[in-house]
């Protein structure tokens, strides 16, 4: 039995009570000799041990139990001196603006994929069917060479009103059997129009896709078409679709005797196995319908080579102004509703395609169908809008699209068409241009490619960017700044990169107004904006940083891109 030693009043708080053995011997003498042998011992011993039985040199400081091992600091990577560089000398707002203030934007680009990518040829040129017998389709023709290369490696897209009304292809050379007018002439098209259309392809690297005849029905005239076309097209034919809008053959007296949904998805089945019988390989798109009711039955048909689920929209669809806010007006074109009123239109066909496994095309589409004139043909509001609606169309994950477009003349043609031409109305001197509209087309060439990023943007008034991750590692910002350029200030932006930039280039489309006509410009020329490496440095590059700021012209869509 033990008993607890007491402990001296001054003890220091929480010290224990030793105990030792009741009415032992006073033995503390020696122990307190053996204790002090200890400790001399192990002062000898341990610089010993610890120096490989070699005396310390110098005394050693014990280390602090509660010591933490020093970061070890990365030193920042130092850059190459700053090159000397040429500012881009960007346009400023008109003469007697107002210049109102518009909200400054931020913008913080992410390291993050979403998943989608800027295809080459995106944006294409939807034509009518009859359009395939027009002789300046060809590579003898310097203007359409030129805008087809300013599109870089579009989709021609042959279709429209016209191939279930005044379209015949015939491989025998018959006579037409349909009836047009001076404006829209009935034309056959044979063997030798898609030769010379080839030749346009080869000399542009452009694409096609066609329509075949379902108005008019007639499954082995259809099978004799696409084993022609694939003879002579190759893999440069990269569908088919069978019929042009078939929902609307009820009101529009292709049909006269009632269509329905029924019957397109039995003739569907018929043309699909005539054409995979002579042409196997060939994707079949469809429906290429604006009525989301004949989505599905499409997708749900059995046929052959189904691979493409494409669908048409034209926004702005209300002609009569039945309804204020789809009605083609420059008010409703230049709003955030018209934004959202696109994007969501195409997620909901999206949605539908990606469900059933099949890649998704608009291949049909502008601002509005309406005949005539309105406030939105030809201006430069309209080229803004159109690089907008295909850069959100490519981030949303569509893979082409067809802005719907006409080879007759630019006076008294269809005025929303992208292409027009030169000389007497309506088939003119095949002197061929492009419109507002194709500016905005034209201003995206050289993004192909690039995987978008995510990003968030705050501010900008009536913005929309995007940027994208390229293959080299630079990254690419666009800016489509909608702001009215009559009435607004340059816009304060300030961008958060991925990284230090080393370069940072600009190209930019720009007009004076909403309502311009022919004073849509890229970089002042009109022509695509030259190669990224030649292309002048952007206004107050921070040269070495992340960060950005600059400030960029209202009514403008703005291509910058950055090297790290």
């Amino acid at each position: 039995m033990t008993t607890p030693d007491p402990l001296p009043s001054d003890a220091p708080p929480g010290r224990t009570r030793t105990q030792r053995p009741t009415g032992a011997k006073k033995w503390w003498p020696l122990a307190l000799i053996a204790a002090v042998v200890v400790v001399a011992l192990v002062l000898f011993l341990t610089p010993l041990l610890q120096n490989g039985g070699t005396p310390a040199a110098t005394e050693s400081t014990p280390a602090s139990p509660t010591a933490t091992p020093t970061p070890t600091v990365t030193p920042t990577k130092e850059l190459p001196p700053a090159p000397e560089v040429a500012y881009y000398d960007q346009i400023g707002t008109p003469a007697g603006s107002p210049l109102t203030p518009v909200e400054p934007m931020s913008v913080k680009v992410s390291k993050e994929l979403t998943g989608t990518t800027l295809p080459t040829g995106l944006t294409g040129i939807s034509l009518e069917a009859t359009d395939l017998a027009d002789e300046d389709l060809s590579a003898t023709s310097p203007t359409m060479v030129k805008l087809l290369n300013d599109l870089d490696k579009p989709v021609l897209r042959f279709g429209g009103n016209a191939v279930d009304r005044r379209f015949l292809w015939t491989s025998t050379g018959e006579a037409v059997q349909y009836s047009g007018d001076k404006t829209h002439p009935a034309r056959a098209v044979g063997p030798a129009d898609l030769q010379r259309v080839n030749t346009l392809l080869d000399a542009t690297g452009a694409k096609i896709s066609l329509t075949v005849d379902l108005g008019h029905y007639d499954p082995a005239r259809a099978a004799d078409f696409m084993k022609n076309a694939t003879a002579i097209f190759g893999d440069k034919l990269l569908a088919v679709t069978i019929g042009n809008e078939p929902n609307g053959y009820v009101f529009n007296d292709v049909r006269t005797d009632g269509y329905s949904i029924e019957q397109y998805v039995t003739e569907l089945k018929a043309y699909a196995t005539a054409i995979h019988e002579v042409a196997p390989d060939l994707p079949i798109a469809g429906p290429g319908a604006y009525d989301q009711k004949w989505w599905q039955p499409f997708i749900d048909a059995d046929i052959p080579q189904k691979k493409i689920f494409t669908f048409h929209n034209y926004p702005l669809y209300s002609c009569d102004a039945g309804d204020p806010k789809a009605s083609p007006t420059l008010a409703n074109l230049m709003t955030e509703q018209m934004h959202a009123r696109g994007n969501d239109y195409q997620t909901a066909a999206l949605e539908a395609g990606k469900a059933a496994g099949l890649e998704t095309w608009l291949p049909e589409t502008g601002i509005a169908a309406c005949p005539g004139s309105n406030e939105t043909s030809k201006t430069h509001a309209s080229a803004l809008w159109t690089a907008d609606y295909a850069l959100n169309a490519a981030r949303l994950g569509i893979t082409k699209m067809g802005f719907h477009s006409s080879m007759l003349t630019c006076k008294g043609g269809p005025p929303m068409s992208v292409l027009c031409s030169a000389g007497p109305y309506p088939q003119g001197n095949g002197v061929m241009s492009g419109r507002a509209n194709f500016f905005g087309m034209s201003i995206l060439s050289g993004l192909a490619g690039g995987k978008y990023l995510d990003l968030e943007q705050k501010g900008g008034g009536l913005s929309f960017t995007y940027a994208l991750q390229n293959d080299d590692g630079s990254t690419s910002v666009v800016i489509v700044n909608e702001n009215d350029p009559t009435v607004s200030a340059q816009s304060e932006i300030t961008i958060t990169l991925p990284d230090r930039a080393l370069t940072g280039t600009m190209s930019q489309m720009t007009g004076p107004s909403y309502d311009a006509q022919d004073a849509t410009a890229i970089d002042a020329t009109d022509a695509r904006p030259v190669p990224v490496a030649e292309r002048p440095t952007v206004p107050g590059f921070a040269y070495g940083s992340a960060k950005q700021d600059i400030k960029i012209t209202p009514g403008t869509v703005t291509v910058l891109n950055f090297t790290y």
